[in-house]
């Protein structure tokens, strides 16, 4: 395993079995290991904390909760502690209930530490208060329906509630579906969240990303031979250091290849310029435009080094396409008849093309496979792509991106929170996932795909297969942003990414 593995429930479950049956470690065993790291993080995340909440279900999970509270216990460091069991403990069995009898069998000071099942928790006038946090051990990855039991969701609803809470969840945030990211009726909203053993996939993406709060992992110490043995699709965050070719002495503009960006209907001219000029920042030698020839001239005033031409006809696209070595069409291209006669001749070419924006959606009418591409669409753009809605594009948004590419082949990237990229790892077709976890909210603004694809395209025109050029160019793309963020996140504009993008496109890795 490498720690930019993701799993899903299913694959950790049989982590688990492989663990125990064939490597000796009991369950028992990997409970203290889990309730221990948890209980690390705890202290580490919050040294200040006085009053311990944990909140307990009825499996695996609820037994790391009950190590962590059987270690604040033994700890004495805290003032109170209460752990809180939002099922019947009578019920527990395996592990769990070894885990709960240990607790309630140790001796303590019962005016420090408390039982209580839910209604108790309910009866109690309940204020955390500023030197609280409150441990989330209710459900782990083996939750498989909504939580509409109302009880559990008034639980839920309070400790989200709590406007001094500190919340630690353990392994995955109750109510969070551990392979989709998506809430599952009512979640925890953590303010950090302990996994270990494998990272689940779902935790990276979509709801995930905000109810997940800051991630520690730790594989507890289980056998690295174990995570050979799973099986299934191959997943992993989009986190390295990436590697660009060094620049020979004697190189000129022409070694660095030469981006074609179409688009940029009336009113639209900004969407080109964006994406020209963040191939540029990218590393591409040259970057033209074809635009429309009543605001050409804008293009070539504003940043002098794009090449601007005004293009109404395919004869007058043709040359500008003969020496490119990739195109890039969508950025403010529209649907008139204008935009659909270029698209078109542009499918017909056998350069590399990154389509994104309108070119996305006049794709969808097309609806024509090649691997000679890349697509980024965003979920309503990919919602139009599938003939489905956004809802159901984010309820699964790895079902989606592998749809995408099923349909669509090439490079996918699915924007949004945990941006998702697909490509083909061998044949026949074997896909594979990989998920940033970089970027912020701040960058929900206008330009910021058409940046994204400028960057792509010119990663590509330097040679780069385009598989890696797109990862490296979702990458770069989300760094600059998060280095943009420095200043706020309110308020950024895209342009606020390109000098860092400059900067990225120059890795320093000795």
């Amino acid at each position: 395993m490498s720690n930019q593995s993701l799993y899903t429930a299913a694959q950790v479950r049989e982590l688990d079995r492989i663990v125990i049956e064939k490597f000796g470690i009991s369950g028992y065993e990997l409970m203290q290991r889990a309730g221990s790291f948890a209980y690390n993080v705890l202290n580490e995340t919050f040294p200040n904390a006085k009053k311990i909440y944990v909140f307990c279900g009825r499996g695996n999970n609820a037994g790391d909760g009950y190590v962590l509270a059987k270690l604040a216990i033994e700890d004495d460091k805290y003032r109170k502690i209460i752990v809180i069991n939002c099922f019947d403990p009578e019920k527990l069995e395996g592990d769990a209930k070894k885990v709960y009898q240990d607790l309630v069998t140790m001796k303590y000071d019962k005016e420090k530490v408390e039982i209580w099942n839910q209604s108790d928790f309910f009866r109690e006038e309940w204020s955390g208060g500023p030197d609280s946090v409150y441990v989330d051990a209710i459900f782990g990855t083996g939750l498989t329906r909504d939580i509409n039991d109302e009880s559990l969701v008034r639980t839920i609803d309070r400790i989200n509630g709590n406007w001094m809470g500190r919340v630690l969840s353990i392994d995955i945030p109750s109510g969070l579906n551990a392979d989709t990211g998506s809430v599952m009726g009512v979640a925890v909203n953590a303010n950090i969240t302990a996994t270990f053993m494998g990272k689940k996939r779902g935790m990276f993406t979509h709801d995930g990303c905000e109810y997940s709060g800051q991630i520690e992992f730790d594989d507890l110490d289980i056998p690295h031979e174990s995570y050979n043995e799973l099986e299934g699709s191959h997943c992993n965050l989009l986190d390295f250091d990436y590697f660009l070719p060094k620049r020979e002495q004697t190189a000129h503009k022409g070694h660095f290849g030469h981006v074609l960006v179409i688009g940029g209907d009336e009113g639209y001219l900004g969407a080109v310029q964006m994406a020209a000029e963040a191939a540029m920042r990218a590393g591409s030698g040259l970057a033209s435009v074809a635009t429309r020839k009543s605001h050409a001239a804008q293009l070539s005033i504003a940043v002098p080094e794009i090449m601007s031409h005004g293009v109404e006809t395919l004869d007058e696209l043709m040359p500008l396409i003969k020496r490119a070595n990739v195109i890039a069409i969508g950025p403010g291209l529209g649907q008139s008849e204008w935009a659909k006669l270029l698209f078109a001749r542009v499918l017909e070419s056998e350069l590399p093309i990154i389509i994104d924006a309108d070119g996305l959606n006049l794709l969808a009418e097309e609806e024509q496979s090649s691997q000679n591409w890349v697509i980024t669409p965003h979920p309503g753009e990919a919602a139009r792509l599938l003939k489905t809605d956004v809802t159901t594009i984010q309820s699964d948004r790895f079902q989606s991106a592998i749809n995408l590419h099923a349909k669509y082949q090439g490079a996918v990237v699915l924007k949004g929170a945990g941006s998702i990229v697909t490509d083909i790892i061998e044949q026949p077709f074997s896909t594979s996932l990989y998920v940033c976890n970089e970027g912020n909210p701040g960058m929900s603004t206008g330009g910021m795909g058409d940046v994204l694809t400028g960057v792509i395209a010119g990663l590509i025109a330097q040679g780069i297969n385009r598989y890696y050029a797109t990862q490296i160019g979702v990458l770069m793309h989300a760094r600059a942003g998060d280095m943009a963020a420095s200043s706020g996140e309110r308020g950024m504009m895209a342009t606020d990414l390109m000098p860092h993008l400059r900067e990225l496109a120059n890795p320093n890795l000795e």
